[in-house]
């Protein structure tokens, strides 16, 4: 069922791909979250399966046989990130059949990381261990943006190419590639959908993942810049989860302090399921929107907690860092191009089209 669900999310990936919407786009955007291209109805699972090889995989392009691309990940704990790896696993089984590579000729990949990304310090020490085994290229996706200009440099030094997934590097002309989700556009997404919800006027706050994480970061600034627009809303608080002790007692003892608090915005999965599975004053309910649409925040969605989540497509982000990875380990001659950046767009997701086949790419299992 996954793989069928893939299939659709990776045929129909590049109508979603973006260069980063901008303010004059966003309204459109938001309103209309689904491109055209995503209208799955009037095509069958087996045209779908039949046509995701070419329509995402050119032989034309000289892959190494035997390429061993290293990953290592931010975290590598959670919905989300077992389904980019999923999607890393289906590029090289794809890519192995459609090069008909056996043996010692197949393409592998290799996934380290610690559980959660708030454990840079362990990430770092896997990664100098990784560009130390020399593999074919690295992927990464960083916990701290600061923290791996090192490693890069001696990757770039040992002609090993570095593709970024998910999470951006500060120092990015160290790096070959960057595949992720418009990160800004979640926030933006986010932020119109929450100020819909409350009439557009009132205090909303937010709690967010790491700041020294890029697509945190980037996240918050998209819901300022969005809510920015609305003269009747103030953002009285962001709380980051590396700038507090706990987070689960910092957001519970704001909610205790903020008697006047109209909505929240959420910005990864683990912190909208921490601030789901909080205790909650119910007379006075604040209106929530997430990020990621993980189990948990389902279940919200479907019962009422929750009025929506700006979801991802895992697994198109782990199959395209692969095989950005494969083209990026070809040698200068091999005369492959590799776009330096390329960012999917967000999906929104209420009750409305929770359970649409449509989306099924965005709703995490």
């Amino acid at each position: 069922m996954r793989k069928a669900a893939f299939a659709a999310a990776v045929f129909l990936a590049f109508p979603l791909v973006i260069s980063g919407c901008r303010k004059a786009q966003t309204e459109q955007t938001i309103a209309a979250p689904v491109a055209d291209g995503m209208e799955t109805e009037s095509v069958s699972e087996e045209q779908i399966e039949e046509e995701k090889i070419a329509s995402v995989i050119d032989t034309a392009i000289p892959i190494m046989p035997g390429a061993r691309i290293a990953v290592v990940s931010k975290a590598t704990k959670g919905e989300f990130w077992d389904l980019v790896f999923e999607g890393m696993e289906q590029a090289v089984e794809d890519v192995n059949e459609a090069y008909e590579f056996s043996g010692d000729q197949k393409v592998t990949i290799t996934v380290e990381g610690p559980d959660e990304e708030q454990m840079v310090e362990e990430q770092i020490n896997t990664l100098d261990a990784v560009i130390a085994e020399n593999p074919a290229a690295v992927c990464i996706s960083v916990g701290d943006m600061n923290s791996s200009q090192a490693q890069l440099e001696s990757a770039r030094e040992n002609g090993i190419p570095v593709v970024v997934f998910d999470s951006n590097v500060y120092e990015t002309d160290l790096i070959t590639a960057f595949r992720a989700t418009d990160n800004g556009q979640v926030g933006r997404m986010a932020g119109y959908h929450l100020a819909e919800a409350i009439g557009k006027s009132g205090n909303v706050a937010v709690f967010s993942a790491q700041k020294k994480t890029e697509s945190a970061h980037a996240r918050v600034e998209g819901f300022l810049e969005q809510m920015a627009e609305y003269d009747g809303i103030d953002v009285i608080s962001v709380i980051y989860e590396d700038q507090v002790e706990d987070m689960e007692t910092a957001m519970q003892e704001f909610l205790e302090n903020c008697s006047n608090l109209d909505g929240v915005f959420c910005t990864n999965a683990d912190v909208s399921d921490l601030y789901l599975d909080m205790e909650k004053d119910e007379e006075n309910r604040v209106i929530m929107v997430g990020t990621d649409a993980t189990s948990r925040q389902q279940k919200a969605v479907e019962n009422g907690e929750e009025i929506g989540i700006v979801s991802q497509d895992p697994v198109t982000i782990g199959y395209q860092t692969v095989w950005t990875a494969l083209q990026a380990a070809l040698p200068e001659e091999a005369g492959v191009e590799v776009e330096k950046e390329v960012l999917f767009n967000p999906v929104w997701i209420d009750q409305n089209n929770l359970n649409d086949p449509a989306f099924a790419s965005y709703i995490y299992k």
